[in-house]
């Protein structure tokens, strides 16, 4: 899971393979694979790099080599 940043402030933590799809427009919208859609603080860079983080954590990418 990743922290992430509702724009009152308050932080969560999501679960980046529920990812469909960022936009930028200009806020972080984050779409998951429900249809549901989450508004965040964080550029979507750091979103990013949080969730490259997360999948060198877990070791998810020893699965994609």
């Amino acid at each position: 899971m990743i922290e992430l940043t509702q724009l009152s402030g308050k932080t969560f933590w999501l679960n980046p393979h529920q990812i469909e799809y960022v936009e930028k427009t200009p806020d972080t919208t984050i779409t998951m694979l429900s249809g549901k859609r989450v508004v965040v603080l964080e550029k979507v860079e750091t979103l990013l790099e949080r969730i490259v983080a997360y999948r060198r954590e877990i070791g998810a990418f020893k699965n994609e080599e």
